[in-house]
C-alpha cells in the first residue's frame, strides 16, 4: 500500500510530520484530520534506494502481531480488573521485553497523561497499531467497553496470525525442497560433470545431444556465472518494478487469482480476512463506511481492494452492501447471499463472523490440497531433472559399451 510523507500542524499548532499508509492521497488527508492534524505538505512516498531502505531498519525487528496480542490481552484484564488507563500502560511498558514495543509504550503513556485520548495517542504510531486497531480503541472508549474491544482485538489478531501461518507453512517445504535441489544440481555441474566431461574426451567422438547441452550447461556456470546471477537479478528487480506500478500490480494480482489452487486459496484467504475484519468493526460499532475504508487498506490484491471500494461507493448511494459485491464476481455466491441475509435481518457482524469461521477452516482445506498437490509434483520435478542428468552423463559410456559389443 502506499506511504504519504506529511508536514502540518495539530490543532494546538505544534508542528507535525511522519508518514501515514493509504489508497489515495483523499484518503490519506482524511486519516490526518481523523489524528486532528492540518497537512501543509502531503507527498507519496516512491520506492526508495538501497540506502533509502536502510534508514528505516532497526536491528531486532520491529512489534510482532504477538507482542500486540499479549498486550491487548493484559490490558483487557487490567482495565476490567478496574485499574486507571495510565497505570495499565506504566506496568505493561516497564515489563515489557520488546525494546521498540516498550518505547511506544512509555511514549502512549506520556500523551494519555498529557491529555489526549488512548486513541489519538496510539494514532501517533502507525507503524505499530494500524487504523483498524486505533478506530476499534476509539469505539470502545466512547462507548465504555474498552476491556471487551481489546479482547475482541486479541482474538482477532491470534486468528488473522494462525491465517498467515497456514499460508506460509504451505510454501514452507516446497521452497526448502527446490532450494536444496538447485544447489544438488548446481554442485552436480560444477564439480562431477567436468570430471566426465576429460573421460568423454577420450573417446574422440561426439557427444549425444542431451550429453553435450549438460556439458554446456556445466561450461555456463563455471565460466559464465556472473551473467547467469545478472539474469536472475534482472527479472527479480523487473517483476518488483513492473510490481510497483499500479497497472503492474493490479495485472499481476489478476494473474494469481486465475492460477489453480493458487488463486483458489487466495481468494479464499481473502474472504476470511474481509469478513473478519469487517465483522470486528462492525460489532465494536464502528460506522459501516468508515469500516470499509479500513478493510479496503488490509487487502493485499489489487482485485480484492477495487471490489471492496466498489462495494463503499455503492453502499453510501444507498445500496445494500451485498449487491455490489455480487455485481464484482470476486466474492463467491455463498458469500454474497449469507451478506445479503444478515443485513435483512439486522445481524450483519454476526453473519460476516459466521462467514469467517467457515473461511478460515476452508483455507485449512486448500492449504492441504495444495501440500498433497506440491509433493507429488516435487518428486516428479527432481526425479526428470536428477534422472535426466545422470541418464545424460551415462549416454556416452552406453553408446561405448553397444559399440563394443557389437
Amino acid at each position: 500500500m502506499p506511504t504519504f510523507y506529511y508536514t502540518g500542524k495539530n490543532l494546538a499548532g505544534e508542528a507535525r510530520k511522519g508518514e501515514v499508509e493509504a489508497v489515495t492521497i483523499a484518503q490519506a488527508t482524511a486519516t490526518l484530520k481523523r489524528m486532528q492534524i492540518n497537512p501543509s505538505t502531503l507527498s507519496e512516498r516512491k520506492a526508495g534506494s538501497f540506502f533509502d531502505k536502510l534508514k528505516g531498519f532497526k536491528l531486532g525487528g520491529g512489534v510482532t502481531a504477538r507482542d500486540l496480542v499479549i498486550f491487548s490481552r493484559q490490558f483487557a484484564t487490567m482495565i476490567d480488573a478496574g485499574l486507571p488507563l495510565v497505570q495499565c500502560l506504566d506496568i505493561l511498558g516497564s515489563q515489557q521485553e520488546n525494546a521498540e514495543f516498550k518505547r511506544v509504550l512509555m511514549e502512549v503513556k506520556s500523551s494519555v497523561e498529557g491529555g489526549s485520548t488512548f486513541a489519538d495517542s496510539l494514532r501517533k504510531h502507525p507503524k505499530v497499531f494500524d487504523e483498524l486497531y486505533v478506530n476499534l480503541i476509539a469505539a470502545g472508549e466512547v462507548g465504555g467497553i474498552l476491556d471487551t474491544i481489546l479482547n475482541r482485538l486479541s482474538g482477532f489478531l491470534e486468528k488473522a496470525e494462525k491465517l498467515k501461518g497456514k499460508i506460509k507453512s504451505a510454501m514452507t517445504y516446497p521452497t526448502a525442497v527446490i532450494g536444496i535441489a538447485t544447489i544438488i544440481v548446481a554442485g552436480l555441474l560444477i564439480f562431477v560433470v567436468p570430471i566426465f566431461e576429460g573421460m568423454f574426451s577420450s573417446f574422440g567422438k561426439a557427444l549425444p545431444a542431451p550429453t553435450q547441452m549438460v556439458v554446456n550447461m556445466s561450461n555456463a556456470l563455471k565460466h559464465q556465472w556472473y551473467i547467469i546471477i545478472a539474469v536472475i537479478v534482472g527479472i527479480f528487480v523487473s517483476v518488483k518494478v513492473i510490481h510497483s506500478k499500479p497497472k503492474g500490480k493490479r495485472a499481476i494480482d489478476a494473474l494469481l487469482l486465475k492460477i489453480p489452487v493458487v488463486g483458489d486459496l487466495i481468494r479464499k484467504s481473502a474472504v476470511a480476512r474481509f469478513t473478519r475484519t469487517l465483522g470486528t468493526m462492525l460489532s465494536s460499532g464502528v460506522p459501516i463506511l468508515e469500516a470499509l475504508e479500513i478493510v479496503a487498506k488490509t487487502a493485499s490484491n489489487t482485485i480484492i481492494l477495487e471490489a471492496i471500494l466498489k462495494a463503499r461507493l455503492s453502499l453510501s448511494q444507498g445500496k445494500t452492501l451485498a449487491e455490489p459485491l455480487m455485481e464484482t464476481k470476486v466474492f463467491p455466491g455463498m458469500v454474497t447471499q449469507m451478506i445479503s441475509v444478515g443485513e435483512s435481518t439486522g445481524a450483519l457482524d454476526a453473519m460476516l463472523n459466521k462467514i469467517a469461521d467457515f473461511y478460515e477452516e476452508e483455507v485449512d482445506v486448500a492449504v492441504d490440497s495444495l501440500t498433497s498437490l506440491i509433493e507429488p509434483a516435487l518428486m516428479a520435478f527432481l526425479g526428470v531433472v536428477v534422472g535426466g542428468l545422470v541418464i545424460a552423463l551415462y549416454l556416452p559410456i552406453f553408446s561405448l559399451a553397444g559399440a563394443a559389443g557389437g
